[in-house]
This record gives C-alpha cells, structure tokens and sequence, in this order.
C-alpha cells in the first residue's frame, strides 16, 4: 500500500483533502502528522507527500517519488538544491486560478485607463474636479497589452483583453495555451516590445530567470504613459525602482497585487504616490471554488500515480514551475 503524507503545519484544508483521500482512494495509507519529528519518522518510507519537504527530512525519505506542491507559486526557498536535484516528481496545481486572477488583473486596466486613482483622491477630499485625472485617457479599443506569461492567468487575461478590443502581445517560454490572434514571442523578446504596451501585465513566478526581471532598465523601455501591472509574484519586480520610475513620470502608473516585500512597508514611498493601485496579496483570497479545484489536481495526480501514468502540471524543476 503506498504511503502519502501531508507535511505539516497542518490546517482545516489539509486535514480535508487527507480525509477525502483516503475515502476517495483507499489504496493508499494517509498520513497527517502534526509535528516536524513526526514528520521526520513517517516521511522515511513515504511514496508520495503534499507540501514541503526540508533538507534534513529529504535525506531519510529513501521511497519517496511524488511530491505535490500546494502552491504554484511557492514561498521563495521551497526549491533548494537538494529537492531540486531528486529523482522524484513534482508537480503543482497551476491552472486553477485563471479566471479569479484575470479578473483582478482588469480591474488594474479599467481603473487605470479611467484615471479611477485621481478620482478617487478628489473624492477623498471632497473635491468634485472633471479634471482631476493628470495622465491620458487610454482607449482600450486602441491599447495593447503585452502579457508576460501567457499561462492559465496570462491565457484568460489575454482573452478578456481581446473582448476589449485590445491588441495583446504574449511573452513565454513554454506556451500551454491556444490563444486566438495574440503575438505570440519567447522572453528574449520581451525589450523589444516593452516600449509598444500600453500596458504591461506580469504573471510569472518567481524564479532564478524572473527574480526582478521587471527593474530600471526595463521602466525606462515603456512609454512614459504605460502602465505596470503585477499578480505574479512580487520578486519579479524591484519595487524601489518601480516606485521611482512612476515618481519621475518614466511610466503613468501601477497596480500591484504582490511585492518584493510583504507586507509592504508602512513607510515606502510606494503608498505615497497618486497614480497607483495597491491591493494586499488577496487577488484569489475569498475565491470559495479554489479548494475544490485544488482537490481535483491533487485526486487526479493520486490516481494517475496509482496507475503508473504520468502525472500533470509536472513542475521544471531547474525553473521552478
């Protein structure tokens, strides 16, 4: 009988998904343990785990080949050299999130393109000001959009944005996704078509390629009217050189869901500014559908494993996704 185990720390989903595992498959013993010495001794004969597996733990896991990550985009450490080196698989639940997350993304272009930021201040201050917004009205049926990385967020954005009658170039490596009448170009391309955005929408993980990808150089590429929008992950970004390029007016804006830091601190310029929307890491936070979504990648790689089949959403290890 193959061995799973649930890494701790333990929570209400965790403790969820082990029971509806074992009830759902039988064939496999579940395991929850509450402590790290607890995981320690069952993880030594494990066959497959969820979660993260430390240095010390790895080395005694001698049976283990399947780990499942939860996140798709994991805490910056979860892939260390010795993880990254094993045999084993990993896989992760990307995809799950495409349409909470696009959505969040355009509600950054329609307020944008609105100049809601300016309003908004006016409002705060009892003012009624028709001329309250100081950067351009940008006509989303004559914008584009360029999308770095055109996965499972970056695909839906990309359609949405289409809906709008925007013209939308795609950056990524590896495309997954079909998407209709979009250019489409690997990320060596990426400064080359950085000053045609109007705006430029991030979705990529953290990784060795992506860490603050999104720096000096590549704010003063855009057009002084561009706008930077990221959901991805925060280390993507070089967060001081993102806030001085808006300050200096190299780029109009921005509308950020994760940072190089966070909490962000209460005392970075970044809060200061007047064209920005700052959102705190909650694009998907009330999404009541991801458990369930999360289940389904988890119960489908468990049965494809029981099976000897090869699993999905199998992570690049070198990369990280």
């Amino acid at each position: 009988m193959p061995k799973f185990v649930f890494m701790p720390p333990q929570d209400d989903q965790k403790r969820e998904f082990a029971a509806r595992l074992s009830d759902t498959l039988p064939e496999f013993d579940v395991h929850s343990p509450e402590t790290d010495d607890e995981a320690f001794d069952v993880i030594k004969d494990a066959d497959a785990a969820m979660g993260w597996i430390p240095s010390d733990a790895l080395k005694v896991a001698t049976k283990i080949r399947w780990l499942h990550n939860p996140d798709a985009g994991p805490f910056y450490g979860y892939y260390y050299e010795e993880l990254c080196n094993h045999p084993m698989t990993i896989t992760n639940p990307r995809g799950i999130y495409w349409d909470h997350i696009s959505h969040h993304i355009m509600m950054f272009v329609l307020a944008l393109s609105r100049g809601l930021p300016w309003y908004e201040k006016a409002r705060r201050e009892g003012i009624w000001d028709k001329d309250a917004r100081k950067t351009p009205y940008v006509n989303l049926g004559s914008a584009t959009a360029l999308i770095n990385g055109v996965g499972g967020i970056g695909h839906e954005t990309a359609r949405l944005c289409k809906e709008l009658g925007m013209k939308v170039i795609g950056i990524d490596p590896s495309p997954e996704y079909d998407v209709a009448s979009i250019e489409l170009y690997a990320p060596d391309q990426l400064d080359k078509h950085l000053p045609r955005a109007d705006f430029v929408i991030s979705t990529v993980p953290h990784t060795p390629e992506t860490e603050f990808m999104f720096n000096a150089i590549r704010f003063k590429a855009m057009k002084n009217s561009a706008y930077f929008i990221n959901i991805g992950r925060g280390k993507v970004c070089k967060l001081d050189d993102l806030t001085n390029a808006i300050a200096t007016g190299e780029i109009a804006g921005c509308g950020l869901d994760v940072y190089e830091t966070e909490p962000l601190p209460s005392n970075h310029k970044l809060w200061g500014l007047d064209n920005v929307i700052l959102t705190p890491h909650i694009a998907v936070a009330d999404a009541d559908d991801l458990p369930e979504r999360r289940f389904k990648v988890l119960l489908g790689n468990a049965r494809l494993f029981l099976d000897n089949d090869e699993l999905i959403n199998v992570v690049d290890k070198k990369k990280w996704y």
